[in-house]
């Protein structure tokens, strides 16, 4: 329902991946906009609970995923890129503490 309503045309500007379920911000962003969509839209919600979903939610979302930088900046039309994953430091959370920063 999402894409056939507020889905724009693809381009460079505002891109847009096929196989955007194998990108985790998407999922993330997205499940939280169905979370929304649910607390604005279901029983006790306020009468303009949707309008609020689309201004407050579905807007910045869209926005944030069609970046020109954002998740599916590297895919284009028929092409899925997925964006390497930065280094993470694994730390033990139960072994010692790392030293002071030298000033």
């Amino acid at each position: 329902m999402l894409l056939p309503v507020s889905g724009r045309e693809v381009t460079s500007a505002a891109p847009w991946c096929s196989r955007w379920r194998e990108h985790q911000e998407a999922i993330a962003q997205l499940h939280g906009l169905w979370l929304a969509w649910a607390d604005l839209t279901g029983p006790g919600s306020p009468m303009n609970g949707t309008a609020n979903w689309h201004r407050d939610y579905l807007s910045p979302v869209m926005q944030l995923l069609r970046n020109p930088m954002g998740p599916f900046a590297d895919c284009k039309p028929g092409s899925h890129r997925s964006r390497e994953k930065p280094p993470v430091d694994a730390l033990d959370p139960f072994g010692p503490s790392p030293p002071p920063a030298q000033r």
